[in-house]
């Protein structure tokens, strides 16, 4: 809707011809870069370059990360849709360079024919019809993670517009799982102290447990996953639509982190919690304080946030509250039984270097995801052309709604 010339967007068989925001990705691992495109972002956007590559360097840190995240220093270099550090409203094209470029070698990056568990290698063998999983592999690897974590940092530039904030990290790893609350008043050195641990988690205690299980499983040349979580702070009411399903926030933020690389799960609010909860213990009960209604929640606020800031497709102006499971990366050092695609005997897994633990960097990933989700939301609620635009429709309906009930429209 940002960016009138460009085609309609389709989602589901549901097509309202207007465009949406959007983003695709393009590279391999072991190529030469990862692009990605980002379609609908209105015009006069200032793009902060130093934090979106910051993301970049969050997403290749923490503790259990492998040797190529020493190689590698991911930074973006914009190709296009950006004019003196501030949007056009044409596509964003970002790059960002692998140095670890040997896809077109042969003896660096040989043919795979003994898939591994887990891993995309049979499935995209299988679908595409040969018995060597390498370009699968390539593809599939979470190395194209980065270019998603640069499209949603640019997005969180657009968020900070809007006072809109998020904050990601790691809820737990095996028996080790910090309980500490997330509010936006302790949002500030919760902060710090994820920044200040390797794990990017929130507690001492809990990331020196962390850091000490995956050390062990390192020793065991084994591999751990584990729980990230995002909180979203500062929506307004009304993001996402329940008109149609596919407009519905819960189920685009869904799908947006089951995408990611390794994930297998997501929880929005309590999540599978509901099931052990009566209506009465699970719903979120209604308050209104007219003295905050100049708040993005426009006054209204729940003394618990069961459904993670989300009722029905739609932001309810409570924080967003999102969990994603990660299972263990598929590359073990041991390997796993498998079956070599050539001769279809029993063999043991191909090892491709890779990470013990990528749990601290997939917290980032889920982060700005989501945050890029949120961005369509937005936009697809206060559409315009320029950030003026977008602005003056988004003051507009907070204006109108700090006003209800609002008087009878003449001849109504």
């Amino acid at each position: 809707m940002a960016a009138l010339s460009s085609p309609a967007i389709v989602w589901g068989g549901y097509d309202d011809g207007m465009t949406t925001l959007t983003y695709h990705t393009a590279g391999e691992s072991h190529g030469p870069a990862l692009t990605t495109l980002i379609q609908g972002i209105p015009a006069g956007l200032e793009i902060e370059i130093d934090f979106i590559n910051a993301e970049l360097r969050r997403r290749q840190g923490g503790y259990g990360r492998g040797a190529r995240q020493k190689m590698e220093v991911d930074q973006i270099e914009i190709l296009g849709g950006v004019r003196q550090g501030f949007t056009t409203g044409g596509p964003v094209v970002l790059q960002i360079t692998n140095a670890d470029n040997r896809l077109d070698d042969s003896e660096q990056t040989p043919p795979v024919y003994r898939p591994r568990p887990g891993h995309a290698d049979l499935a995209g063998a299988l679908k595409w019809l040969t018995t060597d999983c390498r370009n699968t592999l390539e593809r599939a690897s979470a190395r194209e993670t980065a270019a998603r974590t640069a499209a949603g940092a640019l997005a969180r530039c657009f968020l900070r517009e809007f006072e809109i904030e998020t904050f990601g990290f790691v809820r737990s790893l095996l028996d080790a799982c910090t309980e500490v609350e997330i509010t936006e008043d302790n949002l500030g050195d919760l902060l710090h102290q994820r920044d200040a641990s390797e794990v990017y988690c929130p507690d001492h205690e809990v990331s020196q447990r962390i850091i000490d299980h995956i050390r062990r499983v390192k020793t065991e040349k084994d591999t751990v996953g584990g729980i990230v979580e995002t909180h979203v702070f500062g929506c307004p009411p009304g993001l996402g639509s329940c008109v149609q399903f596919d407009q519905k926030l819960e189920g685009t933020i869904a799908q947006a982190v089951m995408g990611i690389q390794a994930f297998k799960a997501v929880e929005i609010g309590l999540g599978t919690g509901y099931a052990r909860r009566q209506g009465s213990q699970a719903h979120d009960p209604i308050t209104f304080d007219n003295a905050r209604r100049s708040e993005a929640s426009l006054g209204f606020h729940r003394p618990t946030n069961h459904a993670g800031g989300l009722e029905g497709g739609m932001t309810n102006g409570m924080p967003i509250v999102v969990r994603g499971t990660m299972k263990p990366i598929s590359t073990l050092l041991q390997g796993m039984p498998s079956v070599n695609l050539n001769t279809l005997q029993a063999d043991q897994s191909t090892y491709e270097r890779s990470d013990v633990c990528a749990l601290p960097a997939a917290s980032v990933v889920m982060e700005n995801v989501i945050a890029f989700e949120v961005t369509r939301a937005f936009l697809d609620k206060f559409a315009g052309d320029s950030m003026h635009q977008v602005q003056a429709n988004y003051d507009t309906y907070m204006d109108l709604a700090r006003q209800l009930p609002l008087e009878p429209v003449e001849g109504e």
